[in-house]
């Protein structure tokens, strides 16, 4: 099943594609919008990791973050991608999208676990991410420690702040 998949950087000309999957993958008053997307995508295209479906050449589903020194999550990461440090050690994980045709097949979790080995090549240590509650079990079976409630207050929701140890 994942041979299925081509993993890669995303291109600037798919910056359309990854705004209208999160979109389908999340809630509008959660999902990233088209100019944050387009900004994160311009600034830092090494920071995503896409699914590239080899048989149609579509976009399956891709995970997002920044790259920064800090180690708690904070809203503003959603929203300014200059907070790119390029040679950061931890890395605040923005978004896996994973669209409804593709989900139950384990796409999810290979994504994460190719990310996890590439930032841990370039010598990150941690990955970090929120999650609403239900979500929480997904994480923990990819390997990720819910830290508790975060400090997130993204979209009205409360979330659990979770982090991947990589080195």
């Amino acid at each position: 099943m994942i041979d299925r998949f081509a993993f890669r950087n995303i291109r600037q000309e798919e910056a359309d594609e990854a705004v209208a999957i999160e979109q389908i993958c999340f809630p509008p008053h959660e999902a990233c919008s088209e100019k944050h997307m387009k900004e994160r995508i311009a600034k830092a295209p090494e920071m995503f990791l896409v699914a590239i479906d080899k048989e149609t050449g579509k976009m399956a589903g891709f995970l997002n973050g920044l790259a920064t020194n800090e180690k708690k999550f904070r809203d503003a990461f959603f929203l300014d991608a200059e907070l790119y440090v390029p040679d950061g050690k931890h890395v605040m994980l923005l978004g896996l999208d994973v669209l409804p045709e593709y989900r139950r097949q384990g796409l999810a979790r290979e994504i994460v676990k190719q990310y996890a080995k590439r930032e841990s090549d370039k010598n990150r240590k941690s990955l970090i991410l929120t999650c609403l509650e239900d979500k929480v079990t997904m994480y923990e079976k990819m390997g990720f420690v819910d830290l508790g409630i975060s400090g997130s207050t993204w979209g009205n929701e409360e979330w659990h702040e979770m982090s991947l140890d990589l080195q």
